[in-house]
């Protein structure tokens, strides 16, 4: 694969994130430190980026060239574990500190094992950023009385959430529902339904009598890893 290919797939991938609504043409110019008509000229194919350019881009967006390469060209180097591998009937019960920073969950971060019915994680969708890439995908995390509220009756007080690490996509689960996530709030665990502008992600509760919330994010941040995960589940133990 030549630097043209290269240049015309790493867009072609910039493009998909856009309209899955986990990036936008000025928060990769914010991140890449340049200006958001160059990005609108790259992305509308009237000129390419400079190599330095192109760097900056795949570092903001933590793409490899590999991730660009052509699927035939990978195989036999790799397995594909999400399509070969059994997905579990038991996900770990964490703290939202480990679902928040645990690529991987250690046995004396599981504080129990939730049974799950046989084969309900069998057809969820993934849409993962490549960060994602090698995090355990699914977990379970106990919600409080405080984390409920916002979000009832959808979620209710020690209601058990499972949530797919592999889902930090903005783009809708199934249209036009809205996708319930955990969310990364400062360290700590909020479940809201979550879109992003400009510089902020709106935070939006079902419970109409709590405001929406704005996260700030800084210059560099990438909005979609602030989403823990999609809500997949959720348990209401008798």
């Amino acid at each position: 694969m030549n630097a043209s290919q290269l240049h015309e797939r790493l867009r072609v991938e910039i493009v998909r994130r856009i309209d899955r609504g986990m990036l936008t043409g000025m928060l990769l110019a914010k991140q890449a430190g340049v200006q958001p008509s160059h990005i609108s000229n790259f992305l509308h194919r009237k000129r390419q980026l400079s190599l330095s350019t192109m760097d900056r881009v795949l570092a903001a967006q933590s793409i490899s060239v590999e991730d660009l390469l052509p699927t035939e060209k990978l195989r036999g180097k790799a397995t594909d574990t999400e399509t070969k591998t059994p997905l579990p009937t038991t996900v770990p019960l964490v703290s939202g500190t480990t679902a928040i920073y645990s690529p991987s969950i250690p046995a004396n971060a599981v504080l129990e094992m939730i049974h799950l019915p046989h084969g309900s994680l069998e057809e969820l969708r993934p849409r993962r950023t490549v960060s994602r890439r090698d995090w355990q995908r699914f977990l379970a995390l106990r919600t409080t009385a405080e984390q409920a509220a916002p979000m009832i009756p959808i979620l209710r007080s020690r209601s058990i959430t499972v949530v797919d690490r592999h889902y930090n996509s903005f783009a809708p689960y199934r249209a036009p529902a809205p996708n319930l996530y955990a969310v990364n709030a400062g360290g700590a665990v909020l479940f809201r339904y979550v879109t992003f502008d400009a510089d902020s992600l709106i935070l939006r509760p079902h419970n109409l009598e709590y405001a929406v919330d704005l996260l700030r994010m800084n210059t560099g941040d990438s909005p979609s890893e602030f989403l823990i995960g999609r809500v997949c589940m959720t348990l209401v133990e008798p």
